[in-house]
Formats: C-alpha cells, structure tokens, sequence
C-alpha cells in the first residue's frame, strides 16, 4: 500500500515523473550502445580474402577515379557491378580475382574494401 502510495506520488509530480523517464531512457540507451560497441566490424582490403558473392554487394566499396578530370570518388559494389556491365572478360577476371580494377568508358574502378 504504501509502495503505490509512493506511486501515485510519482505520477502526480510532473517533475518527478519526467525525471524517472529521462533517468530511464538514459539507461535503455547506454545498454544499447554497449551491445553496438561490442560487435566490431572487420575490414578486408584484399580482394584475395573476399568471397566472389561478397564482390558486388553494398558492403563493398570500390575507388572510381575519373579519366579526365583527375578526380576520385567512392562507390558500393552494387554501383561497380552496374559500371561493369555485360563486359564478360573483366568480370571473369574480377572474380576469379586475377585483378582488382576494372575500366569503363572513362573511368578506372579498382577495389576498395569490404566490411563485414
């Protein structure tokens, strides 16, 4: 009885209300930010280690450097794997993983990383 009593209290103090929420949340969070803290992420720089499904997924990043401005951008492998095309040869050669780079119209793709 008392403890409802207590309650109710709580409840009809807007203050002291608002302050058990904040107090709450705040700890509903740094929970949250622990568990996120402890999954890590690998990084694979090495087409060699990356598996043939993982080379064109959004995980993946190539480096776009443009032909004729000079200038160098980042992309997912969902972008590459559009900027490849119906171009067999250079696909077989990614995959099979002979080389890291490919060349499209005016533009030089070379792999990047992968998170995992």
């Amino acid at each position: 009885m008392k403890e409802d009593k207590e309650i109710e209290k709580i409840l009809l103090n807007d203050k002291a209300y608002e302050k058990f929420l904040n107090t709450k949340i705040e700890k509903e969070f740094s929970d949250i930010t622990d568990k996120v803290s402890q999954v890590s992420q690998k990084t694979i720089t090495d087409i060699k280690d990356v598996p043939v499904e993982m080379l064109f997924c959004k995980n993946t990043t190539y480096l776009v450097m443009n032909k004729e401005s000079k200038t160098k951008s980042y992309i997912n492998g969902i972008q590459a794997e559009g900027l490849l095309g119906t171009d067999n040869t250079q696909r077989k050669k990614l995959c099979s993983k002979e080389v890291d780079y490919f060349v499209s119209d005016n533009i030089y793709v070379k792999f990047y990383k992968l998170k995992v």
